[in-house]
């Protein structure tokens, strides 16, 4: 398996350890729950090294994201990031992933671990463009530090203002006494806070800075548990359960990352505009339990005389809200928000309402 950074660290702290992505990455220290809301009430820090990095680079540069991601590249400043994904030629996802614009011919794309080998064999094939391509994930460490005391806690260790960097925005310099290091206002559990990206060699230096700097907040390591309940109380798209290699981002809800400006000429982009005109076969909602159980991935929803109308890709018992929550894909008519369809919970027929998440209200903002 491979290892992080901070891999020996969490197993010197106690944390479960488990495979994810082939990686050896903790899932939970002091139990998810307990995690969950220390993200949503104090601070938190997850080990997310596992991420992939690639640089795209050159005259070139903007051309190729053009063509190979959904969103428009061009409306990018930088220091902006945009949310997006590659389409595939197929209607489906190849990936969800970040665009940070660095400098004007200079990007930084953040796809997620599972995707590493995939999305950089997918970007590579695709560029004729010539745009320059480097592949720098295991040159990358990434810590994210969540939750409403992240900002107090570092900005003991930098100068620059963090309070003047809004959501989906970022800036790089010195943090913890290290020259280079990325601070981005963006994160995975609604909860505000900020991700940090840095040279592996700087990674006990800063965790321990961090560690240090949060520790009157009450800080927290946090495992890969609680940032699943966290990103999915908020609604966000896990890529292998709501989104996939035959999901399309019209049917999954991100037509709001998917740009059919003029001139860009994306992968797919013919048939996802006829999806987005004619509308789709199934789509992607947020529901909640009103019968006590909780939803998996994988369990059939069905309407109330029994008949399949779709499928769980992610569900839970929500640690704020103490009851089942989940997301699927249905047939559109059963995609209006109130809603009644059931989950067959191990041959339970359980019912749920069609909701529009984010299940927390209380925290959490939108992105561009």
């Amino acid at each position: 398996m491979k290892t992080t950074p901070f891999t020996e660290t969490h197993i010197s702290l106690g944390a479960k350890m488990h495979e994810f992505a082939g990686y050896n990455m903790p899932i939970e220290y002091s139990g998810i729950i307990d995690e969950h809301l220390t993200v949503c009430q104090r601070v938190g820090v997850f080990d997310v090294s596992h991420m992939g990095e690639f640089w795209v680079k050159g005259p070139q540069a903007l051309a190729f994201l053009q063509k190979i991601t959904s969103n428009n590249v061009a409306a990018l400043v930088p220091g902006k990031v945009q949310y997006t994904c590659f389409p595939n030629a197929d209607g489906g996802i190849v990936d969800d992933l970040l665009v940070y614009q660095y400098e004007p011919e200079k990007y930084l794309l953040v796809v997620n671990a599972s995707n590493i080998e995939k999305d950089w064999n997918w970007c590579v094939s695709h560029n004729t463009e010539g745009a320059e391509l480097e592949n720098a994930s295991d040159r990358m460490a990434q810590l994210a530090v969540q939750g409403p005391k992240a900002l107090a806690a570092l900005q003991k260790l930098t100068s620059i203002d963090l309070s003047a960097l809004p959501y989906y925005t970022f800036t790089h310099g010195e943090f913890a006494g290290e020259k280079d290091v990325i601070i981005s206002n963006t994160g995975y559990t609604g909860a505000g806070g900020f991700e940090l990206y840095f040279y592996p060699e700087a990674a006990a230096k800063i965790w321990n800075a961090v560690f240090e700097a949060g520790a009157e907040f009450g800080i927290k390591p946090i495992g890969l548990g609680a940032r699943d309940t966290l990103r999915l109380e908020m609604g966000f798209c896990l890529y292998g359960n709501d989104l996939d290699d035959t999901t399309s981002p019209i049917e999954a809800g991100l037509g709001w990352i998917t740009k059919f400006v003029d001139g860009k000429h994306f992968i797919n982009r013919p048939a996802l505009e006829k999806q987005k005109a004619e509308g789709t076969v199934r789509k992607l909602v947020g529901f909640e339990m009103v019968d006590r159980g909780i939803p998996r991935h994988g369990y059939e929803l069905q309407d109330a005389e029994g008949a399949s109308i779709g499928v769980v890709t992610s569900g839970t018992m929500s640690p704020t809200r103490k009851i089942g929550i989940g997301m699927g894909y249905v047939k559109p008519e059963y995609g209006k928000v109130g809603t009644e369809i059931y989950i067959d919970v191990r041959g339970r027929k359980l019912k749920a309402v069609v909701v529009r998440p984010p299940f927390r209200k209380n925290t959490g903002t939108g992105a561009e």
